[in-house]
């Protein structure tokens, strides 16, 4: 036979559900390779991309321009899953929050974002999940409430957004940006992030644009390398959040393993092989990290980066020992890194009535499922890739 189940799944091992080559986790060239095993032109690979990116169907029997003959071969021996859409929760500030359920019952969340000041009408941002939970425990954040437990296929970050822009379509909105910034550290998770980037910038399927696309890290060096060594022209946000070892080291456990030298050398050598602005985010927590003289040594660190400071209001989780900043502690920090001569701005709150902080919908619905859950046991393995 030809493309039968056992020769398929040699060429494919990676990207099998339940026994069946999944379609979704195909970049575009493997989908190539995979309808030529199974006898068919290459072409075919156009119309598969086509059916799934663009026209967003389900279902192998929905394709109605392929042969029906094709169409129960694909059904024998391919299979096209889709994340379950659990709970959105619309925000009165044009946002919206998405819980879904993976195929293994894990929950992530994605956040859809409108009227963003630098897009135009109908066009949207989408916030991804790139892992389940997160190993990085940073002090402040929901996401790693409950450890680590798997990275996420390429296809599941994709289908997010699959998920989402079928939601839209009937309004004529279109996902236009896309951030990964959403539960988990995106470069834990490099190789199906960049497999993930990959589909969703092909220009036959959703053709989002590399520039149009944001990874956002809490400083994994060895992967920030490695991305710049791909040369593509992404976006880079550093979750950075204090300026000094000693208080990075409390807030980021990630900063015991590259410190605040290490991962700035890496932002320039980033800076020089795409020539993008960097972006540094830092989260405003008050008598912590919010002083006139954090705002000093914040210009201080990012001298020679041509770079943006956003300044995060904290969203509060379940810890004793923060608060958010005050407005005017925000606005005066704001105005000591301008008068420092780099840009910074604050990010406008969207979502915090609908629990829009990464993690937060997804611990609440843990815990009214099990109680408070036990942190997993996979937690801080500080690596390169995935």
């Amino acid at each position: 036979m030809v493309g039968c189940p056992e020769e398929l799944a040699r060429a494919f091992p990676d990207h099998l559900h339940e026994g069946k080559v999944n379609l979704k986790d195909l970049l575009p060239s493997e989908l190539e390779a995979f309808v030529r095993l199974l006898g068919q032109s290459p072409y075919r690979a156009r119309q598969l991309i086509r059916w799934l990116y663009v026209r967003r169907v389900g279902a192998f029997a929905d394709m109605t321009d392929l042969s029906r003959a094709f169409r129960e071969l694909l059904e024998a021996v391919a299979v096209l899953p889709s994340l379950h859409l659990a709970s959105p929760q619309e925000s009165l500030q044009d946002t919206t929050k998405f819980l879904f359920t993976l195929p293994d019952g894990n929950p992530i969340e994605s956040v859809r974002m409108r009227y963003l000041e630098h897009l135009g009408p109908g066009r949207l941002a989408v916030c991804l999940s790139s892992q389940v939970g997160c190993a990085m425990g940073c002090e402040f954040c929901a996401s790693g409430k409950l450890g680590l437990v798997r990275n996420l296929q390429a296809w599941e970050m994709v289908d997010q957004v699959l998920a989402i822009q079928r939601r839209v379509d009937a309004r004529g909105e279109r996902v236009a940006n896309v951030v990964f910034m959403g539960i988990g550290e995106p470069l834990h998770n490099f190789r199906n992030l960049l497999r993930a980037i990959r589909i969703l910038n092909h220009g036959d399927g959703l053709g989002i644009g590399m520039r149009h696309i944001a990874i956002s890290t809490s400083g994994v060096v060895p992967a920030i390398r490695r991305l710049a060594e791909k040369r593509l022209p992404l976006k880079l946000a550093i979750s950075l959040h204090a300026t000094r070892d000693e208080l990075r080291d409390r807030l980021m456990p990630v900063n015991r393993r590259w410190n605040l030298a290490e991962l700035l050398a890496s932002c320039r050598e980033y800076q020089a092989a795409t020539g993008r602005r960097m972006t540094f985010e830092y989260v405003m927590l008050d008598g912590v990290n919010d002083s006139l003289e954090e705002a000093d040594r914040l210009v201080e660190l990012l001298g020679g980066l041509r770079s943006l400071v956003n300044l995060i209001p904290w969203n509060p989780v379940d810890h004793p020992s923060f608060r958010r900043s005050s407005k005017i502690r925000v606005r005066a920090f704001q105005e000591r890194v301008q008068q420092g001569g780099l840009r910074c701005t604050v990010r406008r709150e969207k979502g915090s009535d609908i629990d829009a902080a990464c993690g937060q919908l997804r611990l609440r619905e843990i815990r009214r499922h099990v109680g408070a859950a036990p942190r997993a046991e996979n937690t801080p393995a500080f690596s390169a890739g995935g």
